[in-house]
């Protein structure tokens, strides 16, 4: 009997291995039709998926640093579960503005609805994530349509918007820009805040510990989960992950995001 276990169980072992060997990144692909130096350098994407995928939910993963640093990656957390993957890289304040990032954000996500079909991935099961700057564009890109609307993809048939610990109002690298100081609430066109509406992607909202989040953060997206079901928002969520600030929230996060996904896709299936 015990023979048999060990057996059984070495199988399963080696067919867990090979399943994720089959997976792999390719790095660097280009996703922009702009023609500029810095634009061509880092206007790139990496791919994680598998080779025998097909019709596999995807996530795209917008990095952090406050749009004026950091670097794509694809979290070890989100590799080799049964997801494409894109780590999308963009342009950077101060070589540009607060809109140039939005729209390079925009621009990625189009081409993840125009080509993941190549990569094994649903264009119609395509997750939008990032944390800090990266969950401001999520939040961007989904609520205001013009972004995307400008590449062609209607922002709605995003399968939803997962922001970790991401700004609401006004980004504070754009104040900054504007003379703004960093603990002034200021909300204009270029805050998520600004463009609550009840009819988006299912909202599903994270941040890290209130008392150690970055300026307020739990605090500004709880006021930001509070309008959008105000607003009459039929999906809308907020997790608080207590114990883990600004940055280390994001690691305990992916937990959550995969969970969401589940959910949402169980949904979608039972209607």
């Amino acid at each position: 009997m015990k023979s048999i276990l060990t057996t059984l169980i070495t199988i399963l072992a080696f067919a867990c291995s090979y399943a994720q060997s089959l997976y792999s990144t390719l790095f660097d692909i280009p996703y922009t039709e702009k023609n500029d130096a810095y634009s061509k350098e880092r206007l790139k994407l990496d791919v994680h998926h598998h080779a025998e995928g097909k019709d596999m939910p995807v996530i795209v993963w917008f990095h952090g640093g406050g749009l004026t640093g950091g670097n794509k990656a694809v979290p070890a957390e989100l590799m080799d579960h049964g997801y494409v993957v894109v780590a999308p890289n963009y342009r950077l304040i101060p070589n540009v503005g607060v809109e140039e990032c939005i729209d390079d954000a925009a621009e990625a996500v189009a081409w993840t609805f125009k080509n993941i079909d190549k990569y094994g991935g649903d264009p119609t099961k395509i997750f939008v994530a990032g944390h800090s700057a990266g969950g401001f564009l999520t939040s961007m890109i989904g609520l205001e349509k013009k972004w995307l609307d400008s590449y062609g993809i209607d922002a709605d048939s995003i399968a939803a918007l997962i922001p970790y610990s991401g700004q609401v109002i006004t980004h504070f690298a754009d104040r900054k820009s504007k003379g703004i100081g960093e603990l002034t609430p200021y909300v204009d066109d270029h805050a998520p805040l600004f463009h609550v509406r009840k009819d988006c992607p299912p909202y599903i909202i994270i941040t890290g510990d209130a008392e150690q989040e970055l300026y307020g953060r739990y605090e500004e997206n709880l006021y930001m989960w509070r309008m959008m079901k105000l607003a009459g928002h039929p999906d809308v969520k907020i997790y608080k992950l207590d114990g883990y600030n600004h940055g280390d929230m994001a690691a305990p996060a992916h937990h959550i995001l995969l969970q969401e996904i589940n959910r949402i896709l169980s949904n979608s299936k039972n209607k």
